[in-house]
């Protein structure tokens, strides 16, 4: 409204003697210009530039899971979120979207405010790989009745075979199917395949005899 200014306070203003300075107050301002028209008249008005404080975004803790397996992202502080990357988010503008890295993976969030005021807050989801699962079975599974074998879980932290058993090797006397879950140091688990036990029945044996069992010499029976 004319063809001087004059600016206050001038504190981050980039030239208080213009119609358009940039301001870039830390805190709210009302800042006042004192404008001079052609004819020498002067009036002053004020503005207020309100300063809102960025908003205390968070992503939530780090968090560790299993290849396979997914995790829930936790935004808290904004109204408004934006996931990045977005991949294996099944939606990457929600607070709690599900993620299912095959790796590690850095998860960033940017959260605005009712203010749309925005800050970043990072997370980081460690993927840990399953252990590996078989059984050795230290003879044949096919045995007679009476008989054993040794079944025993590859390496691992913790066992949990079919039977209920929880070291890492068992004694089979019975027939059945057996698999054994093995867990890891990151408490991973995988299962393995089934090992078959076979006990075979034992035969009857018995003698009939087809005579009297007591003769004299030169005698015999069947």
């Amino acid at each position: 409204g004319g063809v001087s200014y004059l600016w206050t306070p001038g504190t981050a203003l980039d030239n208080t003697g213009i119609a358009n300075p940039i301001a870039n107050p830390t805190s709210t301002t009302t800042y006042s210009v004192l404008v001079t028209d052609a004819n020498g008249c002067k009036k002053s008005a004020a503005v207020t530039v309100v300063v809102n404080p960025l908003p205390n975004i968070s992503a939530g803790n780090n968090t560790a899971i299993c290849i396979g397996s997914s995790t829930t992202l936790n935004g808290t502080g904004g109204t408004i979120y934006s996931w990045s990357p977005s991949t294996g988010l099944d939606n990457p503008n929600i607070a709690n979207p599900s993620a299912n890295p095959t790796t590690t993976t850095i998860y960033s969030v940017i959260g605005t405010d009712n203010n749309g005021c925005s800050n970043t807050s990072n997370v980081t989801v460690t993927v840990n790989s399953l252990p590996t699962a078989t059984i050795t079975a230290g003879g044949p599974t096919a045995f007679c009745a009476g008989g054993s074998v040794v079944l025993t879980a590859s390496t691992g932290s913790s066992y949990l075979w079919s039977n209920g058993a929880t070291t890492q090797a068992i004694t089979v006397s019975a027939s059945g199917s057996y698999t054994v879950a093995v867990t890891n140091a990151s408490n991973c688990s995988a299962t393995s395949a089934a090992t078959i036990v076979t006990v075979n029945s034992l035969p009857t044996a018995t003698i009939t005899a087809g005579g009297a069992t007591t003769f004299c010499t030169g005698g015999s029976v069947v």
